[in-house]
């Protein structure tokens, strides 16, 4: 898999070059330090993903990210950046992922298998993936909690965030409701385009005052919508149970 590393710190370009260096079935085929060279070296070396810091000199990441969206042969954009307030934004630039600097390589492993996905590349085995959290973390109040993915009854997604629903109350988590679902998609069903639920907490199917299906979980007491598209798929865990 061919990347490209754009970032205006050649500290920061250097340190992802490094890590790259250790991890099987990647290539590094070009460095940027500014959108405009950045365009250029998409151009030049089509890599396949572009790890793409977000504030840069002239033309910054996010802009990047938009020009090269029209383009069919875009790389897989992965945002490095040390600032966590451009999440909604960057998903909404069609980024597969959003690490916060510094970032690690637990996270960098991750974002490249989600790239091989995006890419249809085929999976290489000296590549290894991150292995399937047990824990999400979350940041409440300037600390951070980590949260049992065993605990957890239901993701919502809402605006930049995801809420995460568990047995001890809320939390919220800047990642996608569409990664939550690629790694842990043997334990969540999907019922609506932005609710992912655990498939062991589904209790029974009903109806709201407006004739719309929505669904119990056990534990819970406010039911949840399902979409007519989704309904299906939850009627059957349901009865399989």
């Amino acid at each position: 898999m061919r990347i490209l590393v754009v970032d205006d710190e050649p500290l920061a370009r250097a340190r992802l070059v490094k890590m790259l260096a250790d991890i099987g079935g990647v290539e590094v085929v070009g460095e940027a330090g500014d959108g405009a060279a950045a365009m250029n070296a998409v151009d030049l070396h089509t890599p396949d993903v572009m790890l793409l810091d977000i504030r840069m000199p002239g033309v910054d990441g996010m802009e990047v990210a938009r020009r090269l969206s029209t383009r069919e042969d875009a790389p897989a954009i992965v945002f490095c950046t040390a600032y966590d307030q451009h999440a909604l934004a960057a998903f909404e630039a069609r980024a597969i992922d959003y690490l916060l600097k510094p970032v690690r390589r637990e996270r960098l492993l991750d974002a490249l298998e989600r790239a091989r996905r995006f890419n249809g590349l085929t999976h290489t085995p000296a590549a290894t993936p991150k292995a399937q959290r047990t824990h999400l973390c979350a940041r409440v109040r300037g600390d951070m909690k980590m949260v049992p993915v065993t605990a957890v009854a239901y993701f919502l997604a809402d605006s930049k965030y995801v809420e995460v629903h568990y047995d001890g109350g809320a939390v919220l988590i800047e990642e996608s409701l569409v990664g939550l679902e690629d790694e842990f998609g043997e334990r969540f069903v999907r019922i609506h385009r932005n609710c992912l639920v655990a498939r062991d907490r589904l209790d029974s199917l009903g109806k709201n005052a407006d004739g719309e299906p929505t669904v119990r979980l056990r534990g819970h007491s406010e039911p949840l919508e399902v979409s007519r598209r989704n309904l299906p798929q939850v009627r059957k865990f349901i009865r399989g149970k």
